[in-house]
């Protein structure tokens, strides 16, 4: 039976993107766009809504809760491609899970007098294993809140948006102010991981109301509001702060801006309302990748072991890896570098979501000039940020290579010699 409306499915699409990314990537664009952080945020927006077109035609077609995967393997069906991307999108997920966590710990770092190694690894660690153990015992707890959790963040985002309006000057935001082009597109791309979150309505689409009409405009209207939101929000940080200001907050840079209009308690507001963001974030997204490891398990193309599950529905062994190794990435890679990855994985991805959708264009009936553009610009917005990264900080493309190549050597290996002569799941040809 079907159970999600319209505004459940916006509501899915909004709090998948508004999660933690706005307030880790915040300080990142603003340290590269400088003035042009807004426009940055579009270029990204730009991406995502291309992108957006491609899930909306798939999801109406091909509706499982698989999503992403599903969508993948129903254009390119199984192979060393298909199977290396299911895990590449699993990793990826283990990447935002540590982005929002080491933006917990950022932002959490602010209620401490003195920061240290051991509060700001403490809190990244709390805030991955407390989620960790409340999917264990009650996996539906955030989700029936989940709701209420999109409400309190967009109210308070849209709250520091019209309590700082007047503050904003419009010197700050001028071309004069702007950074170069080349570094704007970049901007743009290293916080594309923000708009990371829409392709979760997919996973729904089985539960939503009138599909056929509902799954393009969740995913439409959820992308077009959070694009203006991050815009707005934007303007609303570089016009009223000043950019040293912002720099030396660049890990909580949101906190800051909302510190004009509504002084230190506007900050403390922000601060708590990343912290429970970021919290929930962590854990909808432990349950949503343990999810994603048994469905895949399921279908033979990863471990049965993540097939495991309790009485209660929880994947019990895909939320200890998830947790696990999220733990490991998050407290060995620094803010940057995971926003990078992030960036780099889900651009990786979503340009083969629209590859698929090209492929599948006849059976969609989509546009076929729409999914090139998607395509393309997926494409190069991820050569464009690989082409930044590797002058000025090749370890982040280092270990987004390493990932690519863990992938595809697990599937070479596990694909060939596990599945292949063990389950009897052999390539097609």
């Amino acid at each position: 039976m079907r159970t999600i409306g319209l505004i459940g499915a916006i509501s899915i699409g909004i709090g998948g993107m508004v999660g933690g990314g706005i307030f880790a990537v915040l300080g990142e664009a603003v340290s590269l766009a400088h003035g042009a952080t807004a426009v940055a945020f579009a270029i990204a927006g730009l991406v995502a809504i291309l992108t957006a077109y491609s899930y909306a035609k798939l999801s109406v077609n091909y509706q499982s809760e698989g999503g992403t995967v599903t969508f993948i393997d129903k254009a390119f069906g199984d192979n060393i491609l298909s199977g290396s991307v299911n895990l590449m999108l699993w990793l990826s997920y283990l990447i935002t899970i540590s982005l929002y966590a080491t933006a917990f710990a950022s932002y959490g770092e602010t209620f401490f007098e003195h920061k240290s190694f051991w509060i700001h690894h403490g809190l990244i660690s709390i805030s991955i294993i407390l989620p960790a153990m409340i999917n264990l015992i009650s996996a539906s707890f955030v989700g029936k809140s989940e709701t209420v959790i999109v409400i309190i963040k967009v109210s308070l985002l849209i709250l520091v948006i019209v309590a700082g309006a007047s503050y904003v000057d419009p010197a700050r935001i001028t071309p004069t102010h702007w950074g170069t082009p080349f570094s704007i597109i970049v901007a743009g791309m290293i916080i594309f991981v923000a708009y990371e979150g829409f392709e979760l309505i997919a996973n729904s689409a089985e539960d939503i109301k009138n599909p056929d009409k509902n799954l393009p405009r969740a995913f439409y209207i959820s992308v077009i509001i959070v694009i203006t939101l991050y815009i707005l929000i934007s303007v609303i940080t570089v016009g009223s702060v000043s950019e040293d200001a912002l720099m030396k907050a660049k890990d909580y840079a949101l906190a800051i801006a909302a510190e004009p209009a509504l002084g230190h308690t506007g900050f403390i507001l922000v601060a708590s309302a990343a912290l429970l963001s970021t919290f929930s974030a962590i854990n909808a997204t432990i349950y949503g990748n343990a999810r994603l490891g048994y469905i895949i398990a399921k279908d033979g193309k990863l471990p049965r072991s993540l097939m495991n599950e309790e009485k209660s529905g929880v994947p019990f062994n895909g939320v200890l890896y998830t947790t696990i190794l999220s733990l490991f990435l998050a407290n060995s890679i620094d803010l940057t570098e995971i926003a990078i990855i992030g960036s780099a994985g889900f651009l990786l991805i979503f340009f083969i979501v629209n590859v698929s959708a090209y492929k599948l264009r006849h059976t969609i009936a989509a546009n076929k000039f729409i999914v090139i553009s998607s395509s393309l610009f997926a494409f190069f917005a991820l050569l464009t940020l690989l082409y930044h990264t590797y002058s000025s900080n090749p370890q982040a493309v280092i270990i987004f290579i390493s990932f690519i190549i863990i992938s595809l050597v697990f599937e070479l290996v596990y694909g060939r010699y596990v599945r292949g002569q063990f389950f009897f799941r052999r390539y097609k040809d």
